[in-house]
């Protein structure tokens, strides 16, 4: 059984952003359209969003995005991508590769060096071909690719894959990507939920290490653990067989069919579920919350993953222990407590250890302990 460490990580950040206030002001206006429609057919009319109320329940205050304009617009609200040829490289493989090249110069290595793709997402743009192939030819990779994904835990949920095909012998060297353009598929006229994601990519390298390499600045994964107990709290509904459950299979309904949750519930259940298992996780290493000098939790909520804490230390935990990125980019899904381990582990130490730990629809977990070389 091989060790196995993270050798490359890479993130791409798209460039436009969106404010709680731009979002508030798009959406207000077009409740102001549609309860004119209501009051006069007798409707309920639907409540206004303020930036105030989106802070206070998730802590998000930007957002970046693929494409805001079509977002901000009243009469759209949904990001305009426009469809490319078949063979034109596909917005979802071009932005995985975006962070896949950063992780490949991140680890030193060139595409060929490479003989496993996992993109691994909680929405993916087509079902076939796989975008996984598609980038494994527009990078030129080896070996073989394919799609899988977990909600937001999909991240974890691959490197929980890719650890341990390496760890196996079964590859060398896999490439874990992460894309999430997680706008296209939010309902912008949901003030449950249209202010809570934003469009990240992320990608991990993840290989053997040789015997007497030292590899520092690296981590290396201890172990990684997965967990899933259905709920349909978070859930959304848009597939295959949307079309076929109306009168005209050729008019599709996106409504009730789009990201919907069931936001205290999720906070409660996935606050128990979440602390229970980074403490029974930790203990099957022998280990203690305190022993871990960083964790990189999934990017969604500040109060849940606050609350995680404070119930696994016994007190409350600071930024420089669980680093948060969610104010400025809000939910990027998978993406999230990837974003966080890369721009929050450079100033620690040989041997120190991480959790890295993302909740996400299912429900899921996924875990890695890593500890710096």
């Amino acid at each position: 059984m091989h060790r196995v460490i993270i050798s490359g990580i890479g993130v791409e950040i798209p460039e436009p952003s969106i404010t709680n206030e731009e979002l508030v002001d798009s959406f207000n206006a077009w409740v102001d359209t549609e309860n004119v429609r209501r009051e006069a057919s007798g409707e309920t009319l639907l409540q206004k969003s303020d930036s105030a109320f989106i802070v206070h329940a998730s802590g998000v205050q930007t957002r970046h995005v693929i494409e805001r304009e079509g977002i901000l617009d009243p009469t759209r609200m949904a990001p305009r991508i426009p469809a490319r040829p078949d063979d034109a490289l596909s917005q979802e493989a071009e932005f995985g590769i975006a962070s896949a090249r950063k992780a490949l110069d991140h680890a030193g290595l060139e595409p060929g060096d490479i003989d496993l793709v996992i993109c691994s997402a909680s929405h993916h743009q087509r079902p076939y071909p796989a975008i996984a192939i598609e980038m494994q030819q527009a990078m030129g990779t080896k070996g073989a690719g394919f799609d899988m994904g977990l909600g937001c835990s999909s991240a974890a949920a691959a490197l929980h894959i890719a650890v341990n095909l390496v760890r196996a012998g079964a590859h060398r060297r896999v490439l874990v990507t992460t894309p999430e353009i997680i706008t296209g598929h939010l309902n912008f006229r949901d003030r449950q939920t249209h202010f809570i994601f934003g469009d990240a990519s992320v990608s991990m390298v993840v290989e053997g290490l040789a015997q007497g390499d030292k590899r520092p600045g690296r981590f290396e994964v201890l172990d990684t653990r997965t967990w899933t107990q259905m709920s349909n709290n978070i859930r959304t509904n848009l597939g295959y067989y949307t079309r076929t459950a109306q009168d005209d299979p050729y008019m599709i309904n996106l409504e009730g069919n789009l990201i919907k949750q069931v936001g205290n519930k999720v906070f409660k259940e996935v606050t128990v579920a979440g602390h229970k298992f980074i403490v029974e996780f930790l203990a099957e290493h022998g280990l203690t919350p305190q022993a871990i000098r960083r964790f990189w939790l999934h990017q969604a909520n500040a109060r849940m993953n606050a609350m995680i804490l404070k119930l696994s230390f016994g007190h409350e935990v600071g930024h420089d222990r669980a680093p948060m990125v969610l104010e400025r980019l809000g939910n990027t899904a998978g993406a999230g407590a990837i974003v966080a381990l890369s721009e929050n582990h450079a100033d620690m130490k040989a041997g120190d250890y991480g959790l890295l730990c993302a909740f996400g629809a299912g429900y899921s977990i996924g875990g890695a302990l890593l500890r710096m070389l």
